[in-house]
């Protein structure tokens, strides 16, 4: 049974990230503030959950939550500042797109640059233990996941519709076949 907050504050707002690991493609994260009563039977980490499912729970979060945002950085981002730092900004970013600032941030993970002028707490596996955290996971999982289609019709070879830029057997033999594309993360090891 996932926890509806943390602080019981009402404008606690949950941050999660997508695409962290992969070696094409943006990282995403999402920003969530829910109600309190607001828990589909469902909602869970989503990468525990099915392509289906997530996106029905998507479609319920994105019409119930108090407010939501996405924020995204991208692959030279990423090169130029690092993963971990590409997540925070893209964390940042989808804090700054909320419509008022929440109170607190709670986090997917053990590490957060602060962001200014609101206190932060970590959980490790938190998109398991909170609702918001797990929503966010949901939201950027999703909208990174379209992006990734997205790319996969300019660049069919790499298979970004199925493997959304992680690397799997089928998407390193792609890259050493054609090469890496712009969108792949050159720091690094494709192969």
């Amino acid at each position: 049974m996932l926890l509806a907050s943390h602080t019981h504050h009402p404008l606690e707002a949950g941050l999660d990230e997508a695409g962290r690991g992969c070696l094409a493609g943006p990282v995403f994260a999402a920003a969530v503030i829910l109600p309190p009563d607001f828990a589909p039977a469902y909602l869970n980490d989503s990468k525990l959950m099915t392509a289906k499912r997530r996106e029905t729970i998507r479609k319920e979060i994105c019409r119930e939550a108090v407010a939501w945002a996405v924020g995204e950085a991208n692959t030279d981002e990423i090169a130029s500042i690092n993963i971990a730092q590409a997540s925070y900004l893209a964390m940042h970013r989808a804090v700054a797109q909320l419509p008022q600032p929440p109170t607190h941030l709670i986090v997917d993970g053990n590490r957060f640059k602060a962001y200014p002028g609101i206190e932060h707490t970590c959980f490790i596996k938190g998109d398991g233990r909170f609702r918001s955290i797990a929503a966010a996971s949901v939201l950027a999982k999703t909208f990174r996941d379209d992006r990734m289609h997205e790319l996969a019709e300019e660049f069919p070879m790499y298979g970004w519709e199925q493997n959304a830029g992680y690397p799997t057997p089928k998407h390193r033999a792609a890259i050493r076949e054609f090469g890496p594309s712009e969108h792949h993360r050159m720091g690094f090891r494709l192969l």
